[in-house]
């Protein structure tokens, strides 16, 4: 039994009784003080236990220690431990490992297929090795010019020539071998100017070099080659060559609307890669800058531009040759068209498949 703190104080302050309760039991504290600890004991002590709690020495020969709260209110003196006595203690005093947090157990997911063609089209890519699709695109217009200029004498790629038919048509009479044609040279003009307002606006806003900017613009001119080639495939516009000396079909300004619309994209598309040495359009300023060029006669690794110019020219060349001998054995105009459509489409593949551009290390 327990004394309360009032009697303790007053027992050690008194001499002690020669019989008493209270002399016994202070003398089995200060013998559990003095005793040395035990070595039998396999108790260890909560976390939440004080300091002093643990520096007590244990006792080996008691059988009863006092409760702590006794001793401490008592003599001031640390709680002793015995083998196999628990000592009180709170639970609530004692540290538990907190839960792990949900952020810790997450694996982060991948991202799925869908997210990462975004990320792929979003991409820029880069202009290496890009001169080889305008190249392609050089080929294109000489194929689509000299089919057109068979059958409605006039050009939807290269302006030069349709501004001095342009010229001519006021002062050429009705009944010479191209009526209209200054009509017809006057659509592709305003088609072009408009195909080069609308590309060069796009591209600006959708980013010049983003992978999706590129295909959605080849693709746009892929469409509208087929579609130049559906109609006159389906009879809606005669595709019949050397009709040039019948009085006009304005059916006709169909596809050359089409046509010389499209072919605005490949000349802004070449500028927006800075490959102006690739115009696709023109002829006249890339013959002056390959015949002025100072390095004209140096090694093919030493003029890159040059060696582009010239390949432009003979691209451009071949696409003529191989659209006047393909409208003259087939005497219809829409098979060009086919073929300048699926080359168009082969570009727009690649650009699919076009490395990106490498980042720089910051």
């Amino acid at each position: 039994m327990a004394n309360p703190p009032s009697l303790a104080k007053e027992t050690l302050g008194s001499p002690p009784a020669a019989n008493s309760h209270d002399t016994s039991q202070l003398a089995l504290v200060k013998e559990m003080m003095q005793s040395p600890p035990s070595t039998k004991s396999n108790y260890t002590p909560p976390s939440s236990l004080s300091k002093e709690t643990l520096e007590s020495p244990p006792s080996e020969k008691s059988d009863h220690i006092p409760p702590s709260s006794f001793i401490k209110e008592t003599l001031q003196i640390p709680p002793a431990s015995h083998a196999g006595y628990a000592l009180p203690y709170s639970p609530t005093q004692e540290t538990r490992p907190s839960p792990p947090s949900d952020k810790s157990t997450q694996t982060p997911t991948p991202p799925n297929i869908f997210n990462r063609f975004l990320t792929h089209l979003a991409a820029e890519v880069t202009t290496s090795h890009a001169d080889v699709l305008f190249l392609s695109c050089c080929f294109i217009s000489g194929l689509v010019d000299s089919t057109i200029y068979d059958a409605y004498g006039t050009f939807v790629s290269m302006q030069t020539g349709n501004t001095i038919f342009l010229g001519l048509g006021g002062a050429t009479p009705h009944s010479t071998s191209k009526p209209y044609g200054w009509a017809k040279s006057f659509c592709s003009i305003i088609c072009f100017c408009v195909g080069c307002f609308f590309f060069s606006c796009a591209t600006r806003w959708l980013g010049g070099l983003r992978r999706s900017t590129l295909i959605a613009s080849f693709l746009t001119q892929t469409f509208i080659i087929f579609t130049a080639a559906a109609v006159v495939q389906g009879g809606a516009v005669d595709g019949s060559l050397n009709t040039i000396t019948d009085d006009i079909n304005w059916w006709t300004m169909i596809p050359i609307a089409l046509l010389s619309f499209q072919s605005a994209g490949q000349i802004v598309g070449s500028r927006t890669l800075n490959l102006s040495e690739i115009p696709t359009v023109v002829l006249t300023s890339m013959l002056h800058d390959i015949s002025t060029d100072p390095k004209l006669l140096a090694g093919i690794s030493q003029n890159v531009k040059r060696n582009r110019r010239v390949c432009a020219f003979f691209c451009i060349l071949i696409g003529a040759i191989a659209g006047g001998f393909i409208a003259q054995g087939t005497s219809r105009m829409q098979v060009p068209l086919w073929i300048a459509g699926g080359v168009k489409l082969g570009v727009t593949l690649a650009w699919m498949v076009w490395p990106e551009q490498k980042k720089l290390p910051v």
